[in-house]
């Protein structure tokens, strides 16, 4: 199981909905926009700011 960087949400790397490499690692994702949010902004997510949930500053 991978755990996607915006939701939290734990996901099966076989059935997720979207993946993206980022420095070397791959990060998997529950839902397309939780990848776009993602690839928008990947450092906001990986910060170590582990406030998990769709919150929207």
């Amino acid at each position: 199981m991978a755990k996607d960087p915006v939701c939290g949400m734990e996901v099966q790397e076989e059935t997720a909905a979207g993946k993206s490499e980022y420095e070397g690692q791959t990060y998997y994702f529950c839902a397309p926009g939780c990848k776009a949010a993602f690839d928008k902004e990947p450092e906001k997510y990986l910060s170590g700011d582990d406030h998990s949930g769709h919150h929207h500053h």
